[in-house]
């Protein structure tokens, strides 16, 4: 089970904090933390891409992706923003384009 940010603060130090990497298929934001808890992990798609069956199909995404890149990591929060490319892309391509989008963060 993933871990999820939940609160608006949270989701507001990720936002001012956080390194901002974008890929064709995704963007991401990436904070570490410094309170030596585990890595969290949250899904977002803006009402801009479509209706809600649109963005729930890239949550969804996201999410298999998420774990096929085992998301969350210790000592990073990060958000997955979902493109117009993500709901046509499968969560395999997405999850590749996660994985080299952490490379630059952090090394595994």
């Amino acid at each position: 089970m993933q871990k999820t940010i939940k609160s608006r603060s949270d989701f507001e130090r990720v936002f001012t904090q956080g390194r901002r990497l974008s890929d064709k298929l995704l963007r991401m934001r990436v904070v570490a933390r410094d309170d030596g808890l585990p890595g969290r992990v949250a899904f977002v798609a803006a009402k801009r891409l479509g209706n809600a069956v649109y963005r729930n199909r890239c949550k969804r995404v996201l999410r298999e992706a998420a774990r096929a890149a085992l998301l969350p990591m210790d000592g990073y929060d990060v958000i997955l923003l979902a493109t117009n490319q993500t709901h046509d892309s499968s969560p395999e391509r997405v999850s590749c384009a996660v994985r080299r989008l952490l490379g630059k963060v952090v090394e595994r």
